[in-house]
């Protein structure tokens, strides 16, 4: 099944929802604090499928 995390407000105020990032991707991808995500999200097969991507800083 891989990893699961779960949804928690982002704030008392909104209605967005945040997620932990578990630390074996943050391993694998060199990823920190500040660092930008691309997400793409598609219906596929009655499944909803989320690619999420960094974005890392070339220079």
């Amino acid at each position: 099944m891989g990893e699961v995390t779960v949804l928690t407000k982002a704030t008392s105020r909104s209605r967005s929802l945040r997620t932990t990032i578990p630390i074996g991707i943050v391993k694998q991808f060199n990823l920190s604090v500040g660092d930008k995500l691309s997400w793409e999200i598609r219906a596929e097969g009655g499944d909803l499928i989320i690619v999420v991507k960094p974005l890392k800083n070339r220079g």
